[in-house]
């Protein structure tokens, strides 16, 4: 009986009594606090799911592209053309709406005056403003002798579209013209010039007693020169 009292006794101290909610409740302690998840999560068909990132929304501001912002647009060009030859001049705007078409946006025009006369061998004198789309104003000066089958005088506005000048001084130099007509609509015509990649396309109106074709060239100054060559 001794032995058996020394047997249970050691058994005895080692069972406890536990109440089986609390040993779980005591295991898991008190749960560690988690950031909301950024994830939606959807069930569908008693599975979850997370919920597709929402897609960037479509009047997010993007910078315009560089040809745009260093070009002029069609209204500029007509409203700067108008300045030089009236309002609502007839034919006009669709003589640049039909250049712009094949030839595309200028990054620069001038608007100005000019006279000239020939009788087989003519002149031409001009001046004006430049409109850069990056540089601004510059004043700008121009000459321009000619042959051909041409005779009369003529005198008035000008308005000249300018491609692919990417330095205003490139505007300084010679551009060799053919003065028969590139473009016509209504009383308007509208010639072509180019020295290296830099396009002129001069628009006149059709008034004067200069009639005729001829070829020769524009020379382009900074101040004003008397002797044509």
């Amino acid at each position: 009986m001794a032995l058996a009292l020394f047997v249970a006794a050691p058994s005895s101290a080692q069972i406890t009594s536990v109440d089986p909610n609390e040993a779980i409740d005591a295991d898991l302690g008190t749960p560690p606090a988690t950031a909301p998840s950024e994830t939606n999560v959807t069930v569908q068909d008693g599975i979850p799911t997370e919920a597709p990132m929402p897609a960037p929304s479509d009047t997010m501001i993007t910078p315009a592209p560089a040809a745009d912002q260093n070009t002029y647009q069609e209204d500029d060009l007509i409203g700067a053309a108008e300045g030089v030859f009236g309002k609502g001049a007839q034919g006009l705007g669709k003589l640049i709406e039909d250049i712009l078409k094949k030839q595309g946006r200028p990054n620069g025009y001038i608007v100005g005056r000019e006279g000239g006369g020939a009788l087989v061998v003519g002149l031409r004198y001009g001046s004006g403003t430049l409109n850069h789309k990056v540089e601004g104003q510059k004043p700008v000066y121009w000459t321009g002798p000619s042959i051909g089958f041409d005779a009369g005088a003529n005198a008035g506005s000008t308005f000249v579209l300018v491609y692919n000048l990417y330095d205003t001084e490139d505007i300084y130099k010679r551009f060799p013209s053919g003065e028969g007509v590139a473009y016509l609509v209504g009383g308007f015509n509208a010639s072509y010039l180019r020295r290296g990649d830099v396009v002129l396309i001069p628009i006149r109106v059709g008034a004067g007693l200069r009639l005729g074709a001829n070829v020769g060239y524009m020379k382009f100054s900074k101040k004003q020169r008397w002797l044509p060559f």
